[in-house]
């Protein structure tokens, strides 16, 4: 149950990071998203080999984090989420690609383990840019950002109503945890016999749930063809800063630094 309240704590804690007063968080949201965008494409672009040439592309998680005061023990769990995936995906290059890629100190590294280097290190890259981008722009105006590029409305739903309802769904599972517990007695976990309708119950309950906070969203005026008018303009220090992130993602991109 505690760890259940804590999934549901960090869901919120992330979207209050948005709210901040730092100077990235004041940049205009076109701006961190194209940022994002460009920082991503760049680092999915290098090959399977290019861990050395991926290395210094670090600089825009690190400066990010520093400008926009963020705390790194609240992002670095969520970038491990999707290391079992990208273990999965490299530990066959370290199985099958065993011929040598460079020695140090003695000891052979092959081009499998240097290739699982690359993917992991490419994982967090793209992992860390998405959640920053999160952490530092409202989530309404992210989205709203997403209609104005003509981003497919189906995607921008799915969007929404994931990042929205995760919140409410873990909240039903800790409320119906918490009863099930008060119970049973002693028990300290759900038992195999009491599973399929656990999730049953979960599953009409999370239906209910889900139209009242469709049916909320659209007394607030939520619509998936309006397109709310933008409240910022595109100044220069926004121009400034998408240049800072797009030329050295540029220059890296074709020039080795070591």
């Amino acid at each position: 149950m505690s760890d259940i309240s804590a999934r549901v704590h960090e869901i919120r804690a992330l979207e209050n990071l948005a709210a901040g007063r730092t100077a990235i968080h004041r940049l205009h949201p076109l701006a961190k998203l194209f940022s994002a965008l460009v920082f991503i494409v760049f680092v999915a672009s290098f090959g399977r080999y290019d861990f050395a040439r991926l290395a210094p592309y670090l600089f825009y998680p690190f400066i990010m984090m520093a400008l926009a005061e963020l705390p790194y023990r609240l992002l670095l769990p969520r970038v491990l989420i999707a290391l079992p995936f990208c273990l999965f995906a490299g530990i066959s290059n370290v199985v099958f690609d065993k011929a040598a890629a460079f020695s140090v100190g003695g000891v052979t590294v092959s081009l499998g383990v240097l290739s699982l280097a690359t993917i992991l290190l490419k994982m967090y890259l793209c992992v860390m840019a998405a959640l920053l981008l999160v952490a530092t722009t409202p989530f309404t105006e992210l989205t709203a950002q997403m209609r104005r590029l003509c981003v497919p409305m189906v995607f921008v739903m799915v969007f929404e109503m994931t990042f929205r309802y995760i919140g409410v769904l873990l909240e039903e599972v800790h409320s119906m945890t918490m009863a099930y517990k008060l119970r049973s007695g002693n028990k300290k976990a759900l038992e195999m016999r009491h599973m399929g309708s656990f999730v049953g119950q979960l599953l009409l309950r999370g239906f209910d749930r889900a139209e009242r906070v469709h049916a909320a969203m659209r007394c607030r005026g939520y619509s998936l063809k309006h397109v709310p008018p933008s409240r910022r303009q595109f100044k220069r220090a926004d121009a400034l800063a998408l240049a800072a992130v797009c030329l050295p993602s540029l220059l890296l991109r074709f020039i080795t630094v070591w």
